[in-house]
């Protein structure tokens, strides 16, 4: 299925201001479907002077018209009129007469879009048509809730007509756990008095400490009641309560955590109330301040395993420097350089939140790394790296590391030998394989050399055992040496960064 901004702009009638307003409208679908007890489908127009639907929310609460989404489809006959003369005119068009759908009877209002507050005297800018369609093959006597929502509904529609809904001001990504209309609805008037509470509303706030009705009541002073000795650590939680600005806020009481959002009702730009939803999201907070609390525990374990590491790998440099063997100095040294690689990918695991790395980052510290080695071995050695390696997990950066240092550091040690020369190393990535070859200009392995080495096994094994890849060294003799590696991806995330685009580094 396209996203909605796929198809806005395939009709190529739309800017991108135009579809930063439809994102954050469709983002509140779902509160207009639950509010209107009814299915919303928001239209643009196309290039011949019809519409198609880009959006489509169905009712939490009641039973949808529409079994199959619709985002995609071209307007339908029985309602291209209407939409039509909504979008021209830019006024909200109720049909005439019960529109019936697949033996159905409905009811179809039509609310243009306007991008931006406009006044009259003005021309609105209308970037396309939101149509709610009413079920009323169930209609039945309508509860004071249903009444109320239905009321702010309308309220919205006509704020959207306005170009005052959504709000620019408005938070754009939604906190975990964000409420909606089903959750608990508090509607305030224009002094922020409460002039209706749902029960699930009733219940949370009773779960704060507020026992009494809410009706009648001043939101704001009900929570200064509740938060008598303790002055709120959320600057917004005023604005919030007293429906002033479309903001967010957490409230606490007892023990009981509940997530405010308010949206102030306008009627032309004049502030009429407000609408604050409620939901009681003690338990999302816990868990998230557990998540919150093994992160930092892992980062510390991290930490610590890294500072372990630099220890191990300065006793292994003073050994070596203690030893008289050079045979055993060349041992320790490469010891340490190998644990040291490890710890750069545990340094680099204790700055993040998750267990995936930047490995490009993890590589460039590497490469410093292989510099000292070739400044003590007396190589005039230049490293260049192309490509990218992308995001990896723990589970693949420590072997890889490790292998690339190993491979790397031959490249400079014995495939350059003292003299000047490039190690060349590029890395392909695609969403499902990472190619690395490792390139050097020195005078390449003599016949029959190939996997002898206590580094060359270390890499078979990294590689082949470990992450289950490939690797194949191609040396000509006199021409320099080059190392192909293939990994299979099979665990990564395909969310992970795979861009093949080459930088130099």
């Amino acid at each position: 299925m396209s996203t909605l901004s796929d198809l806005v702009y395939a009709q190529e009638r739309s800017s991108d201001a135009d579809v930063e307003w439809l994102h954050r409208l469709a983002g509140d679908g779902q509160l207009l479907a639950d509010l209107a007890f009814a299915d919303i489908v928001i239209w643009v127009p196309t290039p011949d002077d019809s519409f198609v639907a880009v959006a489509h929310t169905r009712p939490s609460g009641a039973a949808t018209l529409f079994y199959r989404d619709i985002v995609g489809e071209r307007v339908r006959p029985q309602w291209r009129t209407q939409v039509r003369e909504t979008f021209h005119s830019a006024t909200i068009v109720d049909s005439a007469s019960p529109d019936w759908f697949e033996e159905t009877p409905t009811r179809v209002r039509a609310v243009p879009i306007v991008r931006g507050p406009w006044r009259e005297g003005t021309a609105p800018t209308v970037v396309g048509v939101l149509t709610r369609h009413t079920n009323l093959g169930e209609a039945r006597t309508p509860s004071r809730q249903q009444i109320t929502f239905n009321d702010c509904a309308d309220e919205l529609f006509g704020m959207i007509a306005w170009g005052d809904f959504p709000d620019l001001s408005a938070p754009t990504g939604p906190r975990r756990g964000a409420p909606r209309a089903s959750d608990g609805l508090i509607r305030l008037d224009v002094d922020g008095i409460t002039t209706f509470a749902s029960p699930n509303a009733l219940s949370a706030w009773g779960r704060l400490g507020f026992d009494d009705e809410l009706e009648g009541e001043s939101l704001s002073e009900v929570t200064t009641q509740i938060l008598p000795s303790q002055p709120s650590a959320d600057e917004s939680l005023p604005l919030v309560v007293t429906g002033r600005a479309p903001w967010r806020a957490d409230i606490e009481a007892r023990g009981v955590t509940v997530s405010l959002r308010a949206i102030p009702l306008r009627q032309r730009g004049e502030r009429t109330g407000a609408v604050v939803l409620c939901r009681d999201v003690t338990e999302l907070r816990h868990q998230e301040q557990e998540l919150l609390t093994k992160d930092a525990t892992i980062r510390e374990i991290h930490h610590r395993v890294k500072n372990n590491l630099q220890t191990v790998a300065s006793l292994l440099r003073i050994q070596a420097r203690r030893t008289h063997s050079e045979e055993a100095r060349n041992a320790l040294t490469q010891a340490m350089r190998r644990v040291s690689a490890i710890a750069v990918v545990h340094d680099t695991l204790s700055e993040g939140l998750t267990q995936n790395v930047d490995f490009d980052e993890v590589f460039a510290r590497v490469l410093k790394l292989i510099a000292e080695v070739a400044a003590g071995a007396g190589t005039r050695a230049q490293t260049r790296a192309y490509g990218t390696f992308g995001v990896l997990p723990s589970a693949y950066a420590t072997p890889l590391a490790l292998a690339l240092t190993e491979l790397v550091t031959n490249a400079v040690e014995h495939g350059l030998a003292g003299r000047e020369g490039q190690v060349e190393i590029e890395a392909t990535r695609n969403g499902t394989r990472l190619a690395v070859s490792v390139r050097d200009t020195g005078a390449g392995l003599p016949e029959g050399q190939v996997g002898r080495g206590l580094g060359t096994q270390i890499v078979r094994t990294l590689i082949q055992g470990e992450l289950g890849g490939t690797i194949d060294w191609q040396t000509v003799m006199g021409s320099g040496t080059e190392v192909t590696i293939d990994i299979p991806l099979r665990w990564i995330d395909r969310a992970a960064d795979t861009r093949p685009t080459p930088v130099s580094r």
